[in-house]
């Protein structure tokens, strides 16, 4: 059996918790930051667990996290 490839863009925007689940980052945070208030970039920075849907294909894109 060959070895699976990783997708690499999906490994670079997902990470695997201890647990099993996986967090992404949040959108919205690389440009035009002077119209968005202080609050809104501050609970950007928090990471999110991917919904329920979508984990199947991230783990089929990420096969040995």
């Amino acid at each position: 059996m060959p070895k699976l490839k990783t997708n690499r863009g999906a490994a670079k925007r997902f990470k695997v918790t201890a647990s099993g689940r996986i967090k992404r980052g949040q959108s919205h945070r690389r440009h035009i930051l002077t119209k968005k208030d202080s609050k809104r970039k501050r609970h950007l920075r928090d990471p999110l667990a991917i919904t329920a849907s979508d984990v199947r294909s991230v783990k089929q894109m990420l096969p040995y996290a």
